[in-house]
């Protein structure tokens, strides 16, 4: 029997263990520790620890990989195989010479392209046309180990960032099935990546979180969308921060000043890019309720004329 030990931490992962799990079955959980989680500072486990547990696979949560007990630990599993996904830590050497058959990641990317932490995120914000889904066998350097095989799909104007995890988790789950059982036999193909081919994506920082406006419309409907549901994007209204979950493109040029709230459309309102109105259409002002971006404007119409973007 294949001895395996699954790592991951967030949602996406959840589909990927369940499946592992449920075909192969897994001897050891390992993810991130519970953290404090909303305003009442509330110990919450992350997603995959949650499932592990309802599952009722032995779980185990370090603050990190690189100690002697996590070490002992792995070994005293012996595992044939480690899969990992979205965990969220290196792994030592040390712990990646362990498994017979190797450590393999389910990444979020067609690599080399966007390596790092937020491939989604990133894929989105830069406007991608499409992106995939690599299984490779880990390295010591972050994402850069042989490709064993990968599926692409398109990201369309519709998807945001969380539409995409949930499209690249089940992708995810489906490709690693049908990569597995060439894994486990040592007949599946390795393909070194081209290191000068390669992007990075590192995680979202709360610089990133900021939505400018001095850019084309195309430009800003992207970040918008890349940073939804989560963490979210936001801009200034009257020295107040505004979270923007939600844009649509328009076709409608403009010549006023870029972040600009230049009037009320059928579904929200209109703020000026570089070159075109951008449709905002759900936001949520500090302090208020999220809501849909009609009714704001409604409630608030004298933001008319107002300029997104000044400094808090």
């Amino acid at each position: 029997m294949t001895k395996i030990i699954f790592m991951g931490t967030p949602d996406f992962s959840v589909p990927i263990l369940k499946e592992l799990h449920k075909v192969y079955g897994v001897d050891l959980v390992i993810s991130q520790p519970a953290r404090p989680v909303g305003r009442k500072k509330v110990m919450t486990d992350p997603p995959v620890a949650a499932a592990a547990k309802l599952l009722g696979i032995e779980l185990y949560q370090p603050e990190t990989m690189t100690s002697e007990e996590a070490l002992e630990r792995v070994s005293d599993i012996n595992p044939d195989l480690i899969v990992t996904a979205a965990f969220g830590q290196l792994l030592p050497e040390s712990i990646l010479n362990i498994p017979v058959n190797g450590a393999l990641n389910v990444h979020a990317s067609l690599l080399p392209k966007h390596r790092g932490g937020a491939p989604i995120h990133r894929a989105v914000i830069n406007g991608d046309s499409k992106t995939g889904v690599t299984i490779m066998y880990m390295a010591k350097k972050l994402d850069a180990g042989d490709i064993i095989s990968s599926e692409s799909i398109n990201i369309t104007d519709s998807d945001n960032t969380g539409s995409l995890f949930d499209k690249l988790s089940r992708v995810g789950a489906s490709l690693l099935m049908e990569t597995l059982p060439d894994v486990l036999t040592g007949k599946n193909p390795r393909t070194p990546q081209n290191d000068k081919e390669a992007t990075f994506s590192p995680n979202i920082s709360k610089s990133d979180e900021v939505i400018t406006f001095n850019k084309g419309a195309k430009d800003v409907f992207n970040h918008i969308r890349g940073l939804a549901p989560w963490p979210v994007g936001h801009t200034i209204l009257d020295g107040k921060r505004l979270k923007i979950y939600s844009a649509e493109l328009t076709e409608i040029n403009t010549d006023a000043a870029p972040g600009t709230i230049t009037g009320q459309s059928d579904n929200g309102f209109f703020v000026a890019a570089k070159d075109k109105l951008v449709n905002i259409t759900e936001v949520q002002l500090a302090g208020k309720k999220k809501n849909n971006a009609l009714d704001f404007i409604n409630n608030n119409s004298a933001l008319i004329g107002r300029k997104l973007g000044e400094s808090e």
